[in-house]
Protein backbone atom coordinates (compact mmCIF):
# COMPACT_ATOMS: atom_id res chain seq x y z
CA UNK A 1 0.00 0.00 0.00
CA UNK A 2 1.23 3.50 -0.82
CA UNK A 3 2.49 5.47 2.17
CA UNK A 4 -0.01 8.24 1.43
CA UNK A 5 -2.87 5.77 1.74
CA UNK A 6 -1.46 4.41 5.01
CA UNK A 7 -1.34 7.89 6.50
CA UNK A 8 -4.83 8.74 5.27
CA UNK A 9 -6.23 5.48 6.71
CA UNK A 10 -4.41 5.86 10.03
CA UNK A 11 -2.19 2.80 9.62
CA UNK A 12 0.38 4.59 11.74
CA UNK A 13 1.58 5.11 15.28
CA UNK A 14 2.70 8.41 16.77
CA UNK A 15 5.25 8.82 19.54
CA UNK A 16 5.86 12.12 21.31
CA UNK A 17 8.68 12.48 23.81
CA UNK A 18 9.42 15.55 25.91
CA UNK A 19 13.17 15.55 26.40
CA UNK A 20 15.19 18.08 28.33
CA UNK A 21 16.11 20.28 25.36
CA UNK A 22 13.80 19.05 22.61
CA UNK A 23 10.27 17.77 22.24
CA UNK A 24 10.19 15.28 19.40
CA UNK A 25 7.33 13.63 17.50
CA UNK A 26 7.90 10.54 15.35
CA UNK A 27 5.34 8.90 13.07
CA UNK A 28 5.86 5.28 12.03
CA UNK A 29 3.85 3.25 9.52
CA UNK A 30 2.73 -0.37 9.70
CA UNK A 31 6.23 -1.54 8.71
CA UNK A 32 7.34 0.05 12.02
CA UNK A 33 9.75 2.38 10.25
CA UNK A 34 9.82 6.16 10.85
CA UNK A 35 8.10 8.06 8.02
CA UNK A 36 7.93 11.62 9.39
CA UNK A 37 9.03 13.71 12.33
CA UNK A 38 8.79 17.07 13.99
CA UNK A 39 10.54 18.78 16.87
CA UNK A 40 10.49 21.82 19.10
CA UNK A 41 13.51 23.20 20.97
CA UNK A 42 13.07 24.29 24.58
CA UNK A 43 15.09 24.72 27.74
CA UNK A 44 14.51 24.42 31.45
CA UNK A 45 14.89 27.41 33.75
CA UNK A 46 16.24 27.78 37.28
CA UNK A 47 13.54 29.60 39.23
CA UNK A 48 13.42 30.06 43.00
CA UNK A 49 16.01 27.33 43.42
CA UNK A 50 14.26 24.74 41.22
CA UNK A 51 14.86 23.59 37.65
CA UNK A 52 11.48 23.84 35.96
CA UNK A 53 9.42 24.23 32.80
CA UNK A 54 6.23 26.28 32.93
CA UNK A 55 2.91 24.70 32.00
CA UNK A 56 2.68 27.25 29.20
CA UNK A 57 6.01 26.13 27.73
CA UNK A 58 5.01 22.46 28.08
CA UNK A 59 1.68 22.93 26.32
CA UNK A 60 3.17 25.17 23.63
CA UNK A 61 6.04 22.76 23.04
CA UNK A 62 3.81 19.72 22.51
CA UNK A 63 1.61 21.65 20.08
CA UNK A 64 4.65 22.98 18.17
CA UNK A 65 6.25 19.53 17.88
CA UNK A 66 3.00 18.07 16.56
CA UNK A 67 2.57 20.98 14.12
CA UNK A 68 6.10 20.39 12.84
CA UNK A 69 5.31 16.69 12.35
CA UNK A 70 2.09 17.54 10.54
CA UNK A 71 3.96 19.94 8.26
CA UNK A 72 6.60 17.30 7.53
CA UNK A 73 3.89 14.78 6.57
CA UNK A 74 2.27 17.22 4.17
CA UNK A 75 5.55 18.33 2.59
CA UNK A 76 6.72 14.75 2.07
CA UNK A 77 3.48 13.08 1.01
CA UNK A 78 0.94 15.79 0.24
CA UNK A 79 -1.45 14.35 2.85
CA UNK A 80 -3.05 16.16 5.76
CA UNK A 81 -2.55 14.23 8.99
CA UNK A 82 -6.00 13.73 10.46
CA UNK A 83 -6.16 10.08 11.56
CA UNK A 84 -3.62 8.22 13.70
CA UNK A 85 -3.71 4.51 14.51
CA UNK A 86 -2.22 4.73 18.00
CA UNK A 87 -0.42 7.29 20.14
CA UNK A 88 2.18 7.11 22.89
CA UNK A 89 3.49 9.83 25.20
CA UNK A 90 6.88 9.80 26.87
CA UNK A 91 8.94 12.32 28.79
CA UNK A 92 11.96 12.73 31.01
CA UNK A 93 11.37 10.57 34.07
CA UNK A 94 10.82 11.42 37.71
CA UNK A 95 10.19 14.92 38.98
CA UNK A 96 7.16 16.32 40.77
CA UNK A 97 3.82 17.47 39.40
CA UNK A 98 1.20 17.86 42.13
CA UNK A 99 -2.41 18.77 41.30
CA UNK A 100 -5.47 19.63 43.35
CA UNK A 101 -8.94 18.16 42.86
CA UNK A 102 -9.63 20.71 40.10
CA UNK A 103 -6.48 19.61 38.22
CA UNK A 104 -4.68 22.88 38.96
CA UNK A 105 -0.89 22.59 39.32
CA UNK A 106 -0.03 23.44 42.94
CA UNK A 107 3.66 24.30 42.54
CA UNK A 108 5.80 24.71 39.41
CA UNK A 109 6.95 21.42 37.87
CA UNK A 110 10.11 20.23 39.63
CA UNK A 111 12.20 18.26 37.16
CA UNK A 112 14.52 15.29 37.62
CA UNK A 113 17.43 17.74 37.47
CA UNK A 114 16.82 19.11 40.96
CA UNK A 115 19.09 17.91 43.75
CA UNK A 116 17.09 19.46 46.60
CA UNK A 117 15.81 16.25 48.18
CA UNK A 118 18.90 14.71 49.73
CA UNK A 119 17.44 14.48 53.24
CA UNK A 120 14.20 12.91 51.99
CA UNK A 121 15.99 10.46 49.72
CA UNK A 122 18.30 9.40 52.55
CA UNK A 123 15.51 8.87 55.08
CA UNK A 124 13.34 6.93 52.64
CA UNK A 125 16.24 4.76 51.46
CA UNK A 126 16.99 3.86 55.08
CA UNK A 127 13.34 3.17 55.92
CA UNK A 128 12.73 1.06 52.81
CA UNK A 129 16.18 -0.56 52.65
CA UNK A 130 15.88 0.28 48.98
CA UNK A 131 17.67 3.08 47.14
CA UNK A 132 15.42 6.11 46.59
CA UNK A 133 17.29 8.60 44.38
CA UNK A 134 16.94 12.35 44.88
CA UNK A 135 15.12 12.84 41.59
CA UNK A 136 12.34 10.29 42.24
CA UNK A 137 8.85 11.71 42.67
CA UNK A 138 8.46 10.20 46.12
CA UNK A 139 11.63 11.94 47.30
CA UNK A 140 10.23 15.28 46.11
CA UNK A 141 6.95 14.64 47.92
CA UNK A 142 8.61 13.58 51.17
CA UNK A 143 10.99 16.56 51.07
CA UNK A 144 7.96 18.84 50.72
CA UNK A 145 6.49 17.09 53.77
CA UNK A 146 9.72 17.58 55.73
CA UNK A 147 9.76 21.24 54.72
CA UNK A 148 6.11 21.70 55.67
CA UNK A 149 5.13 23.16 52.31
CA UNK A 150 1.75 24.88 52.22
CA UNK A 151 0.38 23.10 49.13
CA UNK A 152 0.43 19.61 50.65
CA UNK A 153 -3.06 19.78 52.15
CA UNK A 154 -4.52 20.34 48.68
CA UNK A 155 -2.80 17.49 46.80
CA UNK A 156 -5.28 15.22 45.04
CA UNK A 157 -3.08 13.75 42.30
CA UNK A 158 0.64 13.24 41.84
CA UNK A 159 2.16 12.41 38.47
CA UNK A 160 5.07 12.91 36.10
CA UNK A 161 5.38 15.01 32.96
CA UNK A 162 4.41 12.06 30.74
CA UNK A 163 1.46 11.36 33.01
CA UNK A 164 0.31 14.98 32.77
CA UNK A 165 0.31 15.00 28.96
CA UNK A 166 -1.39 11.60 28.83
CA UNK A 167 -4.12 12.79 31.20
CA UNK A 168 -4.60 15.92 29.07
CA UNK A 169 -5.15 13.76 25.98
CA UNK A 170 -7.25 10.98 27.51
CA UNK A 171 -8.57 12.03 30.91
CA UNK A 172 -6.98 8.92 32.48
CA UNK A 173 -4.51 9.07 35.38
CA UNK A 174 -2.21 6.15 34.54
CA UNK A 175 1.47 5.42 33.98
CA UNK A 176 3.39 2.64 32.32
CA UNK A 177 5.17 0.45 34.85
CA UNK A 178 8.61 1.69 33.81
CA UNK A 179 7.63 5.31 34.40
CA UNK A 180 5.79 4.42 37.61
CA UNK A 181 8.92 2.68 38.91
CA UNK A 182 10.64 6.10 38.88
CA UNK A 183 7.94 7.52 41.13
CA UNK A 184 7.80 4.75 43.74
CA UNK A 185 9.21 1.21 43.99
CA UNK A 186 7.34 -1.50 42.09
CA UNK A 187 6.75 -5.04 43.30
CA UNK A 188 4.93 -7.32 40.88
CA UNK A 189 2.00 -5.61 39.19
CA UNK A 190 1.91 -2.39 41.18
CA UNK A 191 3.57 -0.26 43.86
CA UNK A 192 5.26 -2.11 46.71
CA UNK A 193 2.56 -2.47 49.40
CA UNK A 194 4.95 -2.77 52.33
CA UNK A 195 6.79 0.38 51.30
CA UNK A 196 3.50 2.23 50.76
CA UNK A 197 2.58 1.34 54.35
CA UNK A 198 5.95 2.53 55.65
CA UNK A 199 5.67 5.79 53.72
CA UNK A 200 2.16 6.51 54.99
CA UNK A 201 3.32 5.89 58.56
CA UNK A 202 6.34 8.18 58.16
CA UNK A 203 4.32 10.89 56.42
CA UNK A 204 1.57 10.79 59.06
CA UNK A 205 4.14 11.34 61.78
CA UNK A 206 5.08 14.55 59.95
CA UNK A 207 1.48 15.72 59.65
CA UNK A 208 0.65 14.45 56.13
CA UNK A 209 -2.63 12.54 56.42
CA UNK A 210 -3.29 11.46 52.82
CA UNK A 211 -2.74 7.87 51.71
CA UNK A 212 -0.05 7.73 49.05
CA UNK A 213 -1.87 5.03 47.10
CA UNK A 214 -4.82 7.38 46.67
CA UNK A 215 -2.81 10.08 44.89
CA UNK A 216 -0.45 8.01 42.72
CA UNK A 217 -1.43 7.09 39.12
CA UNK A 218 -2.59 3.56 38.30
CA UNK A 219 0.07 1.22 36.88
CA UNK A 220 -0.26 -0.35 33.41
CA UNK A 221 2.03 -2.57 31.34
CA UNK A 222 3.24 -2.64 27.73
CA UNK A 223 0.40 -3.82 25.52
CA UNK A 224 -2.35 -2.44 27.77
CA UNK A 225 -4.85 0.06 26.41
CA UNK A 226 -4.44 3.28 28.39
CA UNK A 227 -7.40 5.23 27.03
CA UNK A 228 -8.47 7.03 23.88
CA UNK A 229 -7.80 10.47 22.47
CA UNK A 230 -10.73 12.63 23.53
CA UNK A 231 -12.16 15.52 21.54
CA UNK A 232 -10.50 17.92 23.97
CA UNK A 233 -7.24 15.97 23.66
CA UNK A 234 -7.35 16.15 19.88
CA UNK A 235 -7.91 19.92 20.03
CA UNK A 236 -5.03 20.25 22.49
CA UNK A 237 -2.65 18.36 20.23
CA UNK A 238 -3.79 19.85 16.91
CA UNK A 239 -5.04 23.41 17.21
CA UNK A 240 -6.22 23.36 13.58
CA UNK A 241 -9.03 20.98 14.53
CA UNK A 242 -8.16 18.48 11.78
CA UNK A 243 -7.06 15.61 14.03
CA UNK A 244 -9.81 13.10 14.74
CA UNK A 245 -10.42 11.81 18.24
CA UNK A 246 -10.64 8.14 19.18
CA UNK A 247 -7.07 6.94 18.68
CA UNK A 248 -6.02 4.51 21.45
CA UNK A 249 -3.05 5.44 23.61
CA UNK A 250 -0.52 3.07 25.13
CA UNK A 251 0.64 3.55 28.73
CA UNK A 252 2.82 6.68 29.03
CA UNK A 253 6.46 5.81 29.62
CA UNK A 254 9.63 7.56 30.71
CA UNK A 255 12.71 8.08 28.62
CA UNK A 256 14.32 5.04 30.24
CA UNK A 257 11.59 2.69 29.02
CA UNK A 258 11.49 4.19 25.54
CA UNK A 259 15.27 3.96 25.33
CA UNK A 260 15.17 0.27 26.16
CA UNK A 261 12.46 -0.25 23.55
CA UNK A 262 14.21 1.76 20.84
CA UNK A 263 17.40 -0.24 21.34
CA UNK A 264 15.81 -3.70 21.71
CA UNK A 265 17.14 -3.98 25.25
CA UNK A 266 14.30 -5.50 27.28
CA UNK A 267 15.62 -9.06 27.70
CA UNK A 268 17.62 -10.02 30.80
CA UNK A 269 21.31 -9.09 30.56
CA UNK A 270 20.79 -6.74 27.64
CA UNK A 271 21.70 -3.13 28.20
CA UNK A 272 21.44 0.28 26.65
CA UNK A 273 22.87 3.74 27.13
CA UNK A 274 20.77 6.81 26.42
CA UNK A 275 22.86 9.95 26.04
CA UNK A 276 21.45 13.44 25.64
CA UNK A 277 21.15 16.18 28.25
CA UNK A 278 21.46 13.43 30.84
CA UNK A 279 23.02 10.02 30.35
CA UNK A 280 21.84 6.75 31.82
CA UNK A 281 22.66 3.10 31.40
CA UNK A 282 20.10 0.34 31.83
CA UNK A 283 20.93 -3.30 32.42
CA UNK A 284 18.03 -5.77 32.61
CA UNK A 285 18.67 -8.09 35.55
CA UNK A 286 18.26 -11.84 35.71
CA UNK A 287 18.51 -11.90 39.51
CA UNK A 288 18.32 -9.37 42.36
CA UNK A 289 21.40 -7.39 43.34
CA UNK A 290 23.19 -8.48 46.50
CA UNK A 291 23.69 -4.92 47.71
CA UNK A 292 21.85 -1.60 47.82
CA UNK A 293 23.76 1.29 46.32
CA UNK A 294 22.89 5.00 46.17
CA UNK A 295 24.35 5.13 42.65
CA UNK A 296 22.10 2.33 41.35
CA UNK A 297 18.35 2.70 40.79
CA UNK A 298 16.11 -0.33 40.45
CA UNK A 299 13.37 0.39 37.91
CA UNK A 300 11.62 -1.79 35.34
CA UNK A 301 11.26 -2.39 31.63
CA UNK A 302 7.92 -1.37 30.05
CA UNK A 303 6.76 -4.95 30.61
CA UNK A 304 7.87 -5.10 34.22
CA UNK A 305 11.28 -6.82 34.36
CA UNK A 306 13.71 -5.39 36.97
CA UNK A 307 16.44 -3.12 35.66
CA UNK A 308 19.59 -1.71 37.24
CA UNK A 309 19.89 1.92 36.20
CA UNK A 310 22.79 4.32 36.54
CA UNK A 311 21.50 7.81 35.90
CA UNK A 312 23.77 10.83 35.57
CA UNK A 313 22.29 14.31 35.43
CA UNK A 314 24.89 15.73 33.06
CA UNK A 315 25.94 14.61 29.60
CA UNK A 316 25.79 16.78 26.48
CA UNK A 317 24.88 20.26 27.73
CA UNK A 318 28.42 21.43 28.43
CA UNK A 319 29.60 19.75 25.23
CA UNK A 320 26.91 21.65 23.33
CA UNK A 321 28.02 24.92 24.93
CA UNK A 322 31.54 24.44 23.55
CA UNK A 323 30.20 23.61 20.10
CA UNK A 324 28.19 26.85 20.18
CA UNK A 325 31.38 28.70 21.09
CA UNK A 326 33.16 27.27 18.05
CA UNK A 327 30.10 28.04 15.93
CA UNK A 328 30.27 31.65 17.08
CA UNK A 329 33.98 31.77 16.18
CA UNK A 330 33.26 30.31 12.75
CA UNK A 331 30.69 33.06 12.12
CA UNK A 332 33.09 35.76 13.28
CA UNK A 333 35.78 34.41 10.95
CA UNK A 334 33.41 34.46 7.98
CA UNK A 335 33.14 30.68 7.76
CA UNK A 336 29.53 29.73 7.02
CA UNK A 337 29.59 26.33 8.71
CA UNK A 338 26.47 24.74 10.14
CA UNK A 339 26.32 23.56 13.74
CA UNK A 340 25.97 19.96 12.56
CA UNK A 341 29.15 20.21 10.50
CA UNK A 342 31.00 21.69 13.48
CA UNK A 343 29.84 18.83 15.67
CA UNK A 344 31.13 16.31 13.12
CA UNK A 345 34.43 18.15 12.67
CA UNK A 346 35.16 18.43 16.38
CA UNK A 347 34.03 14.88 17.18
CA UNK A 348 36.05 13.27 14.39
CA UNK A 349 39.13 15.31 15.20
CA UNK A 350 39.22 13.71 18.65
CA UNK A 351 40.21 10.46 16.97
CA UNK A 352 43.63 12.13 16.55
CA UNK A 353 43.92 12.76 20.29
CA UNK A 354 45.95 10.88 22.87
CA UNK A 355 44.18 7.93 24.51
CA UNK A 356 44.27 9.68 27.91
CA UNK A 357 43.49 13.13 26.43
CA UNK A 358 47.11 14.17 26.94
CA UNK A 359 46.51 14.97 30.59
CA UNK A 360 43.57 17.31 29.94
CA UNK A 361 40.54 16.69 32.19
CA UNK A 362 37.04 18.18 32.06
CA UNK A 363 33.98 18.22 34.34
CA UNK A 364 30.61 18.77 32.69
CA UNK A 365 28.57 19.47 35.83
CA UNK A 366 25.93 22.06 34.96
CA UNK A 367 23.77 20.65 37.75
CA UNK A 368 24.45 18.43 40.72
CA UNK A 369 25.73 14.92 40.01
CA UNK A 370 24.86 12.48 42.83
CA UNK A 371 26.76 9.57 41.25
CA UNK A 372 29.97 11.61 41.57
CA UNK A 373 29.02 13.16 44.91
CA UNK A 374 28.52 16.64 43.42
CA UNK A 375 25.70 18.70 44.93
CA UNK A 376 26.14 21.90 42.88
CA UNK A 377 27.09 21.98 39.21
CA UNK A 378 30.08 24.04 38.12
CA UNK A 379 31.63 23.13 34.73
CA UNK A 380 35.41 23.21 34.79
CA UNK A 381 38.49 21.81 33.18
CA UNK A 382 42.07 21.49 34.32
CA UNK A 383 45.43 20.30 33.08
CA UNK A 384 48.92 20.03 34.39
CA UNK A 385 51.49 22.48 33.01
CA UNK A 386 53.08 19.77 30.89
CA UNK A 387 49.80 18.34 29.54
CA UNK A 388 49.40 18.14 25.76
CA UNK A 389 46.87 20.91 25.24
CA UNK A 390 45.49 20.88 21.73
CA UNK A 391 42.01 20.94 20.23
CA UNK A 392 41.77 17.17 19.82
CA UNK A 393 42.75 16.44 23.43
CA UNK A 394 40.58 19.25 24.82
CA UNK A 395 37.43 18.16 23.02
CA UNK A 396 38.09 14.47 23.65
CA UNK A 397 38.25 15.32 27.37
CA UNK A 398 34.82 16.92 27.03
CA UNK A 399 33.52 13.74 25.36
CA UNK A 400 35.11 11.59 28.06
CA UNK A 401 33.52 13.77 30.75
CA UNK A 402 30.08 13.14 29.23
CA UNK A 403 30.29 9.46 30.29
CA UNK A 404 32.83 9.60 33.14
CA UNK A 405 30.26 9.67 35.97
CA UNK A 406 28.37 6.88 34.19
CA UNK A 407 31.50 4.73 34.26
CA UNK A 408 31.84 5.34 38.01
CA UNK A 409 28.33 3.99 38.55
CA UNK A 410 28.61 1.07 36.16
CA UNK A 411 31.86 -0.05 37.78
CA UNK A 412 29.80 -0.80 40.91
CA UNK A 413 27.75 -3.33 38.94
CA UNK A 414 30.79 -4.76 37.18
CA UNK A 415 33.14 -4.95 40.17
CA UNK A 416 30.90 -5.27 43.25
CA UNK A 417 28.13 -7.41 41.75
CA UNK A 418 30.15 -9.27 39.13
CA UNK A 419 27.57 -8.49 36.44
CA UNK A 420 28.51 -8.21 32.79
CA UNK A 421 26.49 -7.49 29.70
CA UNK A 422 27.25 -9.04 26.35
CA UNK A 423 26.90 -5.57 24.85
CA UNK A 424 25.25 -2.22 25.27
CA UNK A 425 23.28 -0.41 22.62
CA UNK A 426 23.63 3.36 22.49
CA UNK A 427 21.10 5.91 21.32
CA UNK A 428 20.55 9.63 21.59
CA UNK A 429 22.30 12.76 20.38
CA UNK A 430 25.77 11.82 21.64
CA UNK A 431 25.97 9.02 19.05
CA UNK A 432 24.94 10.98 15.95
CA UNK A 433 28.52 11.33 14.71
CA UNK A 434 29.26 7.78 13.66
CA UNK A 435 31.82 5.75 15.57
CA UNK A 436 33.23 8.42 17.89
CA UNK A 437 31.33 8.60 21.19
CA UNK A 438 30.43 4.95 20.58
CA UNK A 439 34.14 4.04 20.65
CA UNK A 440 34.81 6.03 23.81
CA UNK A 441 31.85 4.48 25.62
CA UNK A 442 33.02 1.01 24.62
CA UNK A 443 36.48 1.78 25.99
CA UNK A 444 35.00 3.26 29.18
CA UNK A 445 32.77 0.24 29.91
CA UNK A 446 35.22 -2.29 28.44
CA UNK A 447 32.21 -3.76 26.65
CA UNK A 448 31.08 -3.87 23.00
CA UNK A 449 28.71 -1.01 22.16
CA UNK A 450 26.24 -1.18 19.28
CA UNK A 451 24.43 1.66 17.55
CA UNK A 452 21.43 1.13 15.29
CA UNK A 453 20.58 3.13 12.21
CA UNK A 454 17.65 4.56 14.21
CA UNK A 455 19.94 5.81 17.03
CA UNK A 456 19.14 9.43 16.31
CA UNK A 457 15.40 8.79 16.59
CA UNK A 458 15.63 8.22 20.32
CA UNK A 459 12.71 7.96 22.70
CA UNK A 460 9.98 9.28 20.42
CA UNK A 461 10.65 6.27 18.20
CA UNK A 462 10.59 3.97 21.23
CA UNK A 463 7.21 5.21 22.45
CA UNK A 464 5.82 4.98 18.90
CA UNK A 465 6.87 1.33 18.91
CA UNK A 466 5.11 0.77 22.24
CA UNK A 467 1.97 2.32 20.76
CA UNK A 468 2.24 -0.04 17.78
CA UNK A 469 2.87 -3.00 20.09
CA UNK A 470 -0.41 -2.28 21.86
CA UNK A 471 -2.21 -2.76 18.53
CA UNK A 472 -0.15 -5.45 16.85
CA UNK A 473 1.52 -7.63 19.51
CA UNK A 474 -0.17 -10.78 18.21
CA UNK A 475 0.19 -12.28 21.68
CA UNK A 476 4.00 -12.05 21.58
CA UNK A 477 5.99 -10.81 24.53
CA UNK A 478 7.53 -7.38 24.05
CA UNK A 479 11.00 -8.89 23.69
CA UNK A 480 9.87 -11.42 21.07
CA UNK A 481 7.87 -8.80 19.18
CA UNK A 482 10.85 -6.43 19.02
CA UNK A 483 13.13 -9.26 17.88
CA UNK A 484 10.78 -10.63 15.23
CA UNK A 485 8.84 -7.62 13.98
CA UNK A 486 11.07 -4.57 14.47
CA UNK A 487 14.78 -5.32 14.64
CA UNK A 488 15.10 -8.56 12.67
CA UNK A 489 16.63 -6.66 9.73
CA UNK A 490 18.01 -3.66 11.59
CA UNK A 491 21.28 -2.09 10.48
CA UNK A 492 23.53 -2.41 13.52
CA UNK A 493 27.15 -1.29 13.88
CA UNK A 494 29.18 -2.59 16.80
CA UNK A 495 32.57 -1.49 18.12
CA UNK A 496 34.62 -3.48 20.61
CA UNK A 497 36.89 -2.06 23.31
CA UNK A 498 40.37 -1.14 22.21
CA UNK A 499 43.09 -2.10 24.71
CA UNK A 500 44.92 1.20 24.42
CA UNK A 501 41.66 3.14 24.50
CA UNK A 502 40.44 1.33 27.62
CA UNK A 503 43.77 1.95 29.33
CA UNK A 504 43.65 5.60 28.31
CA UNK A 505 40.15 6.03 29.73
CA UNK A 506 41.25 4.41 32.98
CA UNK A 507 44.12 6.94 33.21
CA UNK A 508 41.66 9.74 32.55
CA UNK A 509 39.29 8.47 35.27
CA UNK A 510 42.13 8.38 37.81
CA UNK A 511 42.75 12.12 37.27
CA UNK A 512 39.03 12.80 37.15
CA UNK A 513 38.29 11.14 40.52
CA UNK A 514 41.32 12.72 42.22
CA UNK A 515 40.12 16.17 41.18
CA UNK A 516 36.47 15.72 42.24
CA UNK A 517 37.17 17.54 45.53
CA UNK A 518 38.06 20.63 43.51
CA UNK A 519 34.78 20.34 41.61
CA UNK A 520 32.93 20.08 44.93
CA UNK A 521 34.66 23.19 46.28
CA UNK A 522 33.50 25.21 43.28
CA UNK A 523 29.92 24.43 44.30
CA UNK A 524 30.36 27.03 47.07
CA UNK A 525 30.91 29.77 44.49
CA UNK A 526 27.65 31.68 44.03
CA UNK A 527 26.52 34.58 41.87
CA UNK A 528 26.89 37.94 43.58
Amino acid sequence: MDIRDKIAQGRTALGIELGSTRIKATLIDDTLAPVAGGAHEWENRLENGYWTYSLESIDKGVKCAYAALKKDVFEKYGVKLSRIGAIGISAMMHGYMAFDENDSLLVPFRTWRNTTTSRAAGELSEAFRFNIPERWSIAHLYQAILDGEEHLSRIAHLTTLAGYIHFTLTGRRVLGVGEASGMFPINGRSYDKEMLYKFDKLAKSKGFEKKLGDILPDVLFAGDNAGELTEAGARYLDTSGELLSGAPLCPPEGDAGTGMTATNSVRPLTGNVSAGTSVFAMLVLDKPLKGCYPQIDIVTTPDGSPVAMVHCNNCCSELDAWVKLFYEFAKLSGNDMTKDSIYDLLYKNTLNADDDCGGVCAFNFLSGEPVAGISEGRPMYFRLPDSKMNLANFFKAELYSSVAALKMGMDILFKNEGIRADSFTGHGGLFKTEGVAQKYLSDALDTPVSVMSTAGEGGSYGIALLAAYMLHSGGKSLADWLDCEVFDKAEIKTVTPDADGAKGFDEYIKRYTKALDAARMLGDVKNA
